[in-house]
């Protein structure tokens, strides 16, 4: 057998590739002659397929070669169609079926070490005393080093009822603990936090949309009823998406009852549907509601969004969403289930008209362009909104940038491991709130590391120095200038602690909340001074400003922090 390089697949794709496309896209529009040109193409496909195993010079790995085609054949549609195999199905399934076989384990890098962020609650992990910061160092008996995150996720996960043993190295114990964990159906939990802000407002993070996003929904907006929420936050910031059912499900208990939610087009009758409301809302029209979305917000959060600014139903607020607005349906390729060809088959328009879906998906080359999308459209109240892909939020607010030090210590992992290791003298969140020494231990902590900040300007003095001194490198007064102003810059590094302590022990709590009283809490605690839920809530309070949101023709805010 040989191992084909990419040059190789890609020289041989593009035959297929070619073939692919001339027939597919032709210019015929009946279904005679789009058969006939498939047939036609299949057979060439065929033909060349079969001269390649057959006479070319080395042997080749059919299974791994088809692979290899297919997905360049893909390469040139939009990153949503993808050739999949049973093992790579997980992640669909686990949206689908809302749960999966495994011990409850969030798992994460840190420090190229497998690592336990949290264990989930009641979960085969937690009652056994798993504990976040946990380095996972084998998976029955196998070494995790050379493990992708993937990778040790699908050994983790099993049937229902069968065993795995996890060989823990915990912070102050020199040896491995030997964890053996009974697997059990795990829940996916969508809504990772609701609660009251105030007497009023309530609020609703929710993380993704799989087969359980709807009861949870409902069940949250059922407590925040019960508080006598008159004011409701529902935050899609970093949502990716998932199940389009639920999207229209939580959309019901929000809008009125028949009020056009979404429609599909595409080439196919079966892709053409159009979605209304079918049942009165939970929340009546009196309740004020903010969605709150950000780049990270995809696919079924911009639905959602979407058709909520649409209906006029409430104001969107955060940053614009990122622009997912395809539909994929999965198709079984040979009737084993084992490989399947997920394919884009239509693309959602929200209430409006607008079309979620960014521009510049797909290579241009490879499609029959029908003409520009439009770019206003009008609120069912007659505002104006921006098409182009994505939802623009009515009330733009940034979040605020991570300052150089921060940022770094974030990547590095510098917080969690600093709280991990520190959880151990507290009994409680509240002591270590009391701690008036845990600010200089960080600092001291930090020195200990090997943190490269690279402040501003640091770069491009490089580039300068690099530049000039190449054109002339004898000249001292430059090397001085230069040498005085990467002291200046090295003098500053040495004050960033002192300058950013505020959001480095703001960062620094928020991990050993998280630890210490699980990933709720977390949450709770993060949004107290996030500026794009207090901007929503500032909305939500004010009347006059909620109101005056849907009078045509107003200017989106801007608010920079």
């Amino acid at each position: 057998m040989v191992k084909l390089n990419r040059r190789f697949s890609k020289r041989y794709s593009a035959i297929f590739i070619s073939l692919f496309f001339v027939s597919i896209f032709s210019f015929a529009f009946t279904k005679s002659d789009v058969y006939r040109e498939l047939a036609r193409s299949q057979r060439l496909i065929n033909e060349v397929y079969k001269s390649l195993i057959t006479r070319y010079a080395d042997r080749l790995d059919t299974e791994k070669f088809t692979k290899i085609v297919i997905n360049n054949i893909l390469d040139d549609l939009d990153p949503y169609t993808v050739y999949m195999e049973e093992d790579e199905k997980e992640s669909l399934d686990l949206l689908t079926k809302g749960k999966y076989g495994g011990v409850g384990i969030n798992l994460g890098v840190r420090e190229k070490k497998l690592t336990v962020i949290s264990p989930m609650d009641n979960s085969p992990a937690k009652r056994k005393g798993i504990i976040a910061g946990d380095i996972i160092v084998k998976i029955d008996g196998l070494l995790t080093k050379e493990m992708s995150l993937d990778d040790a996720a699908k050994q983790i996960r099993g049937p229902k009822g069968t065993d795995v043993i996890l060989s823990i190295k915990r912070f102050g114990d020199e040896k491995l603990i030997d964890f053996t964990l009974t697997r059990d159906y795990i829940t996916v939990k969508d809504v990772a936090y609701t609660g009251m802000l105030n007497d009023e407002t309530g609020y609703i993070r929710l993380t993704r949309f799989s087969k359980n996003s709807g009861p949870e929904m409902r069940s949250a907006i059922k407590n925040l009823q019960t508080e006598n929420a008159s004011r409701i936050i529902i935050d899609l910031r970093d949502n990716p998406g998932g199940l389009l059912q639920s999207a229209i499900e939580i959309l019901d208990m929000i809008t009125p009852k028949g009020s056009t939610l979404l429609s599909t087009k595409g080439r196919l009758p079966e892709s053409n549907k159009n979605y209304i409301s079918r049942k009165e809302p939970m929340l009546d029209e009196d309740i004020k509601i903010a969605i709150l979305i950000n780049e990270g917000s995809a696919s079924a959060s911009e639905i959602i969004a979407g058709a909520v600014q649409d209906l006029d139903r409430g104001v969107v607020v955060g940053t614009r969403s990122f622009g997912k607005g395809l539909v994929q349906s999965v198709y079984g390729l040979d009737g084993s289930g084992k490989r399947n060809l997920k394919v884009t088959t239509a693309k959602y328009y929200i209430p409006s008209g607008r079309l979620i879906q960014k521009p510049g998906y797909i290579d241009d080359e490879v499609i029959v362009n029908d003409g520009k999308e439009d770019s206003l459209f009008y609120t069912i109240g007659g505002r104006k909104v921006k098409g182009g892909g994505g939802i623009s939020p009515d009330y733009e607010v940034e979040m605020p940038k991570a300052t150089p030090l921060v940022l770094e210590c974030w990547r590095k992992g510098l917080f969690f491991n600093f709280a991990q290791e520190r959880q151990h003298r507290y009994d409680s969140y509240e002591d270590a709130l009391a701690d008036v020494t845990i600010l200089d231990d960080f600092k001291s902590y930090i020195d200990t590391q090997d943190v490269d900040v690279n402040t501003e300007g640091e770069k491009d003095l490089e580039k300068a120095r690099e530049k000039i001194l190449s054109l002339d490198s004898t000249n001292i007064d430059l090397t001085h200038a230069f040498d005085f102003l990467e002291t200046f810059i090295i003098d500053h590094e040495a004050i960033l602690f002192d300058e950013e302590v505020d959001l480095l022990k703001r960062r620094l709590f928020l991990e050993l909340i998280g630890i210490m009283e699980g990933s709720e809490y977390r949450v709770k605690e993060s949004i107290k001074d996030d500026p794009v839920v207090m901007k929503a809530k500032e909305i939500l309070q004010d009347p006059i400003a909620y109101t005056s949101s849907f009078i045509p023709d107003q200017e989106t805010e801007t608010i920079s922090n």
